[in-house]
């Protein structure tokens, strides 16, 4: 009956002692004796004994102590947040349960990273309504105040001076607008109102209407809900996507589908710009992608070439 929860140095010692006293047994019991005087056959008996001793106890040792070197070298390549490559671990010895100890470790790091970054989304989303709100209920009223402002003292205004006040108050006019759209970005309202598919939709032409590239959506009829949470991590990832294409890509044309594909939700955004260059990093954008999709059990794939990027998630039902 073999002790469950023996340290690895006591099996280590055991396996040892057993191996000795083996071989101890054999130079007792056996023909081969050791003289006072040493002869060659007798030094050659002892040789091939060692031999025997050191290969039994290596062929032991391997089944016990090798999963603690594999679990070693993967332990330096285990990245922020318990990103790592699972091991297999077969039997109930020590290194079966070492490793067993590791990936419950990587579970934890990767439970706790998902975690800690579903708080960190929910305050960024938090935060972002407070000021869209600002936003909209202090700057945007106190725009339009001073455009009412404006236009009534156009109205009263010398001729000489009412072309100046147009320009202001184009100017106010531009900036309200402005903060309008800031607000909508922050927060997406349309979202709650008239579902994902619409907020697709005025995200695609806000890109258009301010000088972005021409924006093609496919959006499947008859798509299964998602849940809030799912649909806010789909809106936010195209949004991210479509910035990083007007930012980066000077492409023309932008491909944005949203399909069903067996038991996933895929939203696709596929430009004809500028590929990222081998090496290049993607940057901290594609990690918030990342850090959003997995809060909902989705994944985020980044294609790139010398022509174009394509960006898509994965969203399982």
């Amino acid at each position: 009956m073999r002790p469950a929860n023996t340290s690895l140095y006591w099996k280590v010692c055991l396996i040892n002692g057993v191996v000795l006293c083996a071989a101890t047994a054999v130079l007792l019991v056996s023909p081969a004796r050791v003289s006072r005087r040493v002869v060659v056959s007798e030094a050659l008996v002892l040789a091939v004994g060692l031999v025997l001793v050191l290969v039994v106890t290596a062929v032991l040792l391997r089944g016990a102590l090798a999963p603690v070197d594999r679990v070693i070298r993967e332990m330096a390549t285990v990245r922020l947040g318990g990103e790592g490559r699972r091991l297999d671990a077969e039997g109930d010895g020590p290194g079966a349960q070492l490793v067993r100890s590791y990936h419950a470790m990587l579970e934890r790091l990767e439970s706790e990273r998902r975690s800690s970054s579903a708080r960190a989304l929910a305050a960024q989303e938090a935060e972002r309504d407070r000021v869209a709100r600002e936003l909209h209920d202090q700057v945007g009223q106190s725009l339009t105040v001073v455009l009412l402002g404006l236009k009534q003292l156009e109205e009263r205004a010398p001729a000489e001076l009412r072309a100046e006040l147009a320009l202001l108050r184009e100017s106010a006019r531009t900036g309200l607008d402005d903060v309008r759209r800031v607000a909508r970005e922050l927060r997406p309202g349309v979202l709650d109102d008239l579902g994902l598919q619409a907020a697709l939709a005025a995200l695609a032409n806000d890109v258009a209407a301010h000088g972005g590239p021409t924006v093609r959506r496919t959006v499947a009829p008859g798509l299964p809900e998602l849940g809030h949470d799912a649909e806010v991590v789909v809106y936010r990832v195209a949004q991210e996507a479509l910035t990083n294409v007007v930012r980066h890509a000077d492409a023309e044309r932008v491909d944005l589908s949203l399909l069903r594909v067996g038991p996933e939700v895929v939203l696709e955004i596929a430009d004809d710009g500028r590929g990222i260059p081998p090496g290049a990093s993607s940057g901290t954008g594609l990690v918030g992608m990342r850090d959003r999709a997995a809060l909902v059990g989705a994944a985020v794939e980044l294609h790139s070439g010398d022509r174009g990027t394509t960006v898509r998630l994965r969203v399982p039902l």
